[in-house]
């Protein structure tokens, strides 16, 4: 149960005559501590396999051994620079987590190295240049990725002259599913499909042509996601001009419109609504659990509501860029906003929203984020009060 790899080479410092230390099937880590490991000098073969060492056991190992064994450890990556093992000669890094061959710039006597069972999708075609002392390499039975990029470390197989050990069982594709269990050896691809410089203008062409259309829908269409949403709006505004003379259109019949997701509604309404229609001067608020006309379609409903209303209040929070009906809401607050050229969005930024959680076509949600200033509801009660405050002036109208 050793569980300190630099205490364990601390034991060994004095000991003159020590060649081989098994350190195997242990609880061995290494922090990386700033404290340097000190080994017998005369230490030549190491086990350390079955441990919980990650990358950071490269910085605490004897400078003179020949033999290392890391098998069966945490190890994802082995750090250029940081060993100077010149004397390494076999190192066994099989059964960890490395994504890919290590080079051997810390390593210039390595002669076999060992990575089976790993992580390796695609392995580096240029290892033996890098290790030009390597005269076996072990690295089957990974979940090798056939692709191009595989190709490459095919044809190496064939220029080291039986140097990768296993060769052919042990080294099958894993991905794609269609190709699995196919070995290496028996795995090709046609010239033109690897063909870098006729795939990038053809990637290239096709961008371009996207860029194109894409460009074209959003500024005549505003994409085919709102061609629906387009015809509704259009729908509502054909009723208005169309209605009698003497009809002035929507009257404004609540202070303010709310969009949120269901799942802060506990937020609504506990703090919002109770807070601003309580008191003098309450607020009317418009929330479609109450106002929505049962009967008429959802969409319609939203339409009303917005134009019935002096603002739009919008609940901001992860929850809400994941609902589609208050995407529908911004949307349509959004046209108001321009086709009457008012002020008449609010922003309330209930929860901390990552940029990466927005959707791609939230454009209009990113754009009113990045150009309209909105409250931010704080954390400390102290600050609530002026919060209301602000929010109460931002909305104030004297209705019909």
């Amino acid at each position: 149960k050793f569980e300190s790899l630099r205490k364990v080479s601390f034991m060994t410092s004095h000991m003159k005559s020590l060649r081989y230390l098994d350190m195997s099937s242990n609880l061995l880590r290494h922090d990386g501590a700033a404290v340097q490991c000190q080994w017998a000098e005369s230490l030549t073969e190491l086990d350390l396999s079955s441990n919980q060492l990650a990358d950071a056991v490269f910085e605490c190992l004897p400078v003179n051994v020949r033999k290392l064994s890391l098998q069966n450890n945490q190890i994802s990556n082995v750090p250029s620079g940081v060993a100077e093992l010149k004397s390494l000669e076999e190192l066994n890094l099989a059964s960890n987590r490395l994504a890919d061959l290590p080079g051997c710039s810390g390593f210039t006597s390595l002669q076999l190295l060992n990575v089976e069972m790993n992580s390796i999708l695609t392995p580096s075609a240029d290892f033996f240049q890098s290790c030009p002392r390597v005269r076996e390499l072990q690295a089957g039975h990974n979940p090798f990725k056939c692709s191009c990029e595989l190709q490459a470390f095919i044809r190496l197989e064939r220029r080291s002259g039986g140097k990768l050990s296993g060769w052919p069982a042990a080294y099958a594709c894993e991905y794609p599913e269609g190709l699995r269990g196919t070995e290496l050896k028996d795995f090709h691809l046609s010239l033109l499909a690897c063909n870098t410089t006729l795939l990038l203008a053809t990637a290239l062409l096709l961008t371009l042509v996207l860029v194109a259309v894409v460009a074209f829908l959003c500024i005549y269409l505003d994409v085919p996601w709102y061609v629906r949403m387009t015809w509704q709006w259009t729908q509502t505004k054909r009723r208005a001009w169309h209605s009698p003379p003497g009809d002035q259109g929507p009257v404004l019949q609540f202070h303010a419109f709310i969009s949120y997701s269901e799942r802060d509604s506990l937020w609504v309404k506990n703090e919002l609504i109770p807070n601003l229609e309580k008191g003098d001067g309450c607020v009317q608020l418009c929330q479609h659990e109450r106002n929505f006309v049962p009967g008429k379609s959802i969409v319609e409903n939203i339409i009303n509501c917005i134009e019935k209303s002096y603002k739009s209040i919008f609940v901001l929070s992860p929850n809400f860029v994941q609902s589609e009906w208050c995407h529908y809401e911004l949307y349509f607050a959004h046209h108001k906003l321009f086709s009457e050229s008012s002020n008449s969005l609010i922003l309330v930024l209930l929860e901390p929203i990552p940029p990466y959680l927005i959707p791609a076509r939230y454009h209009k949600l990113k754009a009113l984020m990045a150009k309209r200033t909105y409250l931010e509801w704080p954390k400390e009660r102290s600050k609530r009060a002026l919060f209301w405050a602000n929010l109460r002036a931002a909305i104030s109208i004297n209705l019909p």
